[in-house]
């Protein structure tokens, strides 16, 4: 599995014109799930994220942990982080697992967020959503599960 984080001020994700999940200082999750990713992928990811030192602390230094913190997180699928640009100009989704697969691991991504006791919200799976972010910092980092390691 494949996670962009981003910290945040504030984020949200809309459905026709209708915000379906918001957050204010927190993470945003952008997840997507490859061909041939488990369970313990889901579970990796979603116990690594809350832990990420990626506040700053008094000194500015990234000391911190979104769980430390309080923070929020806001998780949307998106399958495009599968996209493989290296040849043509149309990107390839090959690696991305079909939705009746990525939907389950994603629900139990999900599901093992919620056990951080943080505030969760989602997007809507496979839905046409407008994301909002207000990046902070801006911290961006992509975060792999480990069976995805060179």
């Amino acid at each position: 599995m494949r996670a962009v984080v981003q910290r945040v001020s504030k984020a949200s994700v809309s459905v026709d014109g209708n915000i379906i999940g918001a957050v204010n200082r927190g993470l945003m999750i952008l997840i997507a799930v490859k061909n041939g990713d488990t369970e313990t992928d889901a579970k990796f990811l979603a116990e690594k994220i809350p832990n990420l030192r990626i506040f700053e602390d008094e000194q500015g230094k990234f000391n911190i942990s979104a769980h430390d913190a309080g923070a929020e997180l806001l998780v949307v699928s998106q399958f495009t982080l599968y996209g493989d640009c290296r040849r043509g100009r149309r990107p390839s989704f090959t690696d991305a697992a079909p939705p009746e697969v990525s939907e389950g691991l994603y629900k139990k991504f999900v599901s093992f967020l919620n056990k951080s006791g943080l505030k969760v919200e989602e997007g809507e799976f496979g839905g046409r959503m407008l994301v909002e972010i207000h990046n902070d910092g801006p911290v961006t980092l992509i975060i792999e599960s480990p069976s995805h390691d060179d």
